[in-house]
């Protein structure tokens, strides 16, 4: 069993994860994921049996899909800052709506 603490944890340490390219010479944004693996996890201290919970969720990959397309869902006129925040929200809310303790 994990505690919202450790579920917590485990969100700030998926959203880091995610990452911001800007492609040169068309200055298009794009949204990386680096996906991390249990030990990767474990080895941040963060809680192995959460952490399995986490990444084995029916859910996992559509969010993983939904924070790469980020860019996709935005407006031209957003910043690469505010598209890689908003990327890294979708990571945040399906945590929070999904995840259990």
């Amino acid at each position: 069993m994990m505690d919202p603490d450790e579920l917590r944890e485990i969100m700030n340490f998926l959203r880091q994860k995610v990452h911001l390219e800007v492609e040169v010479p068309t200055d298009r944004v794009v949204i990386r994921f680096d996906v991390p693996s249990v030990a990767d996890m474990a080895a941040a201290g963060l809680n192995a049996e959460g952490s399995q919970s986490v990444l084995a969720a029916p859910w996992w990959d559509e969010m993983v899909a939904d924070v790469v397309e980020t860019p996709e869902m935005c407006e031209p006129e957003d910043t690469p800052e505010q598209v890689l925040a908003y990327a890294r929200d979708v990571v945040s809310e399906y945590i929070r709506k999904r995840a259990s303790l």
